[in-house]
């Protein structure tokens, strides 16, 4: 996708002298408020028993190390992937997925719904104030594209305010590759995360996740003098290569097979055809599912999500049922836009400890519990 044949920002802007508009797409998502926010917000561990697990910021930059490398193998343009990976999170709510499908559910007691993609966009296209002659970030078209359309396809029936976002085509490669490095990103972090937790059983990992089981296996007879936690990294950094290169393998199959030769034809493709091989496909759905099994519905998360949630649920019934507790700016969207969007759009905007504060301040003191460890079982 190149810069030139770009359907360019809604705002027209003068051309920048040395950044392409992707590069200044990625600069202006870097500086944003929203973006800066994803360091409070929780991948699947909090800070409580070690500093270093990853958080939602800390994430998505290795989503844009691993979508860049990718991106670079097949000769795409490595900005607009960047800038795609570095939105692609910036939607989320505090405590991740399970956040949203909170929010989702609250929506749908007023006939509405929430998705942090379609969130995502709101963000940059209304709610991030910076610039003295438009609202939001006047993103480029194909970002804003990638931002609604890199993990799934969308109905114009039935989502009629995306109409202008080419449902009916496929998005361009640099969009498509997007899920799938994700999924390599987070399925190999949780992995190094939850081991870092002590709630990780490597002999269980190898038995139920064979491929794992045959990288570390190879480790351990060529190391066998070499500590756990190493044989374990070694044999992480095998299994996330193997990944990014049978995406990057089946990607240019794919291609080939399509007999794509500009970005028109991807996007008049009858599938996407940036992901996985069948074989990688079935090894990245058994890292899911002994991630869901073993690490996700883990009693220690589940507990603490739980008790986050219901803090998110009755800090959104508070501001429903009480005018002028939010904050000006949002108290006076709500005389235009119904309360409960404003509430929601605010809710989702919040880090994960902002909201236990406020909990805290107005609704009572069971926030006061220990922080959630968790709460961001990966779906998306």
């Amino acid at each position: 996708m190149q810069p030139a044949s770009s359907r360019g920002r809604r705002f027209l802007e003068p051309a920048h002298p040395y950044r392409s508009e992707y590069a200044r797409d990625r600069d202006r998502i870097v500086h944003s408020r929203a973006f800066r926010r994803l360091e409070a917000k929780t991948q699947v561990f909090t800070t409580r028993f070690s500093d270093h697990f990853r958080n939602r910021l800390t994430h998505t930059l290795e989503v844009s190390q691993i979508a860049r490398t990718v991106a670079s193998a097949l000769g795409l343009n490595a900005d607009l992937v960047e800038s795609l990976a570095l939105v692609h999170d910036i939607g989320h709510p505090p405590f991740g997925h399970a956040g949203e499908r909170k929010l989702n559910e609250l929506m749908g007691a007023h006939g509405g719904r929430f998705n942090h993609n379609l969130h995502a966009l709101r963000i940059v296209e209304h709610f991030e104030q910076r610039y003295i002659g438009f609202e939001g970030l006047n993103l480029t078209f194909e970002v804003r594209e990638g931002i609604v359309k890199h993990s799934r396809d969308y109905n114009a029936a039935e989502f009629p305010e995306l109409s202008e976002y080419l449902l009916e085509l496929r998005p361009p490669l640099e969009s498509q590759l997007i899920d799938w490095v994700d999924e390599i990103a987070y399925n190999t972090a949780d992995l190094d995360d939850a081991l870092e937790a002590n709630l990780l059983d490597v002999e269980a990992l190898c038995h139920e996740v064979p491929f794992f089981g045959e990288f570390y296996g190879k480790v351990e007879s060529e190391h066998a003098g070499a500590r756990p936690k190493l044989k374990f990294n070694e044999a992480l950094r095998h299994v996330l290569d193997h990944l990014a290169s049978d995406l990057i393998a089946n990607t240019e199959r794919m291609v080939r097979d399509s007999r794509a030769q500009s970005v028109e034809d991807i996007r008049h493709a009858a599938v996407r055809l940036a992901r996985f091989s069948e074989s990688a496909r079935g090894q990245n759905a058994q890292l899911k599912g002994f991630l869901f099994s073993h690490i996700y519905n883990h009693p220690l998360i589940t507990e603490d999500c739980n008790r986050s949630i219901r803090c998110l649920e009755e800090l959104f019934a508070f501001y429903l049922e009480q005018p002028g507790a939010m904050p000006e700016l949002h108290e006076e969207m709500s005389r235009t836009t119904a309360r409960h969007i404003v509430v929601c759009d605010y809710i989702a905007g919040m880090t994960d400890q902002f909201l236990l504060r406020q909990h805290h301040e107005h609704v009572g003191s069971s926030a006061s519990a220990p922080p959630a460890i968790g709460g961001s079982q990966q779906l998306e």
